[in-house]
């Protein structure tokens, strides 16, 4: 990531985590819409859910000028993800909904420059958890804006439906 990406992902999450608990109500309804079977995996009451959500997204956008410091609590992270049902297959769809929770809440602010920034951001994360939960093998080389539900270049709207069959990322305990 360049430093340029580094910042709007940081400023354009400032923007997001003033109305944090609306963003992960989001978030959630937009997995459980694209992924109905996943709501199974997750406690009936979401609130602290949520909080954990934003906690870990806060972090890691802080963290972002300081991956060394960030890549291992995020490996940790993934190993974690995988008692819980979690496969590599699914953090392109987790992807997807997070950057549609952040084009709607961001509203204009969701520029193609915006856009491709935490397209990076969560590719080159996503990238690396998969390599440490699953081996090199499954993690992605880049991953590309149609691995996170888009067509062609183009990022995923807030308008887009996605079908999956199967997901399971967020910390359940």
């Amino acid at each position: 990531m360049t430093p340029k990406q580094v910042a709007l992902v940081q400023d354009s999450f400032a923007k997001v985590a003033l109305t944090s608990e609306a963003a992960a109500v989001l978030f959630y309804d937009r997995l459980f819409d694209i992924a109905p079977q996943m709501k199974a995996m997750f406690p009936d009451d979401m609130i602290e859910q949520r909080r954990k959500l934003m906690a870990m997204l806060a972090g890691v956008v802080k963290g972002l000028t300081n991956l060394e410091q960030v890549l291992p609590v995020a490996g940790a992270l993934a190993k974690r993800h995988v008692s819980y049902g979690a496969k590599a297959e699914h953090y392109p769809v987790v992807g997807a909904a997070l950057l549609w929770t952040l084009e709607k809440g961001l509203g204009d602010g969701w520029t193609p420059e915006v856009a491709d920034a935490w397209g990076t951001a969560y590719g080159t994360l996503s990238g690396y958890m998969i390599s440490e939960a699953y081996g090199r093998s499954q993690a992605p080389s880049k991953l590309r804006r149609q691995d996170l539900g888009a067509s062609d270049e183009s990022i995923p709207s807030a308008s887009d439906d996605y079908s999956v069959s199967e997901i399971g990322l967020e910390e359940v305990r």
